[in-house]
């Protein structure tokens, strides 16, 4: 019987020590980010407005992490109110049949020194693809309320045309008015679900 109520504390003991923990993004202080060339002279940035998602992880340093990111591309800002219309269109993301694009992450390697690279499936409109981004764990701090925090910077880049944004108008030398590499950075702040008492 003393055998049989060790077994069963060592079992819940590993249970707990192996359990996922829940984070939530924390909207106030994150960012998703892009940045694109015009006519290949000069950079346009904007960013989305909107997004949600989950993070698991349970190791502190976060080597077995988990991710879920939603973004809502209607939420786009370029600060040019025709130029957003024109990219929620079928020239490019047709936020009206394609509402939001997916990460989920698939794996993570730690590369030393709070780096990592974090691969997943990526959605655009209808395309998934495969994809690595290079991720840095900025480390965990408990704000003046309480709440556990921890910080990444998420960087990478895309070809927007494997995704389905086609629209492809030329300058009259020949420039594309837009480039088909796309940079982004998300900056993610989570916020520790913690059980209330």
């Amino acid at each position: 019987m003393k055998k049989i109520t060790l077994m069963a504390a060592l079992v819940i003991m590993t249970a707990s020590a192996f359990a996922q923990q829940l984070w939530k993004i924390d909207g106030a202080h994150s960012k998703v980010r892009f940045t694109t060339k015009y006519l290949l002279i000069s950079d346009v940035d904007g960013e989305f407005k909107k997004f949600d998602g989950k993070v698991t992880s349970s190791a502190a340093d976060f080597s077995d992490l988990a991710a879920t990111i939603t973004v809502d591309v209607n939420s786009i800002v370029t600060d040019n109110d025709m130029r957003d219309g024109h990219l929620k269109s079928d020239d490019f993301f047709n936020a009206e049949k394609y509402p939001s694009m997916t990460f989920k992450s698939t794996g993570i390697k730690s590369l030393g020194n709070k780096k990592y690279m974090l691969s997943g499936l990526l959605t655009i409109r209808d395309v998934t693809k495969a994809v690595s981004i290079p991720l840095v764990y900025g480390g965990t701090v408990t704000d003046p309320w309480g709440n556990i925090k921890a910080g990444f910077k998420a960087t990478g880049s895309i070809n927007r045309q494997e995704y389905g944004l086609k629209w492809d108008n030329k300058a009259a030398t020949g420039e594309a008015v837009v480039s088909d590499d796309v940079d982004f950075t998300i900056d993610l702040i989570l916020i520790k679900d913690v059980p209330k008492k």
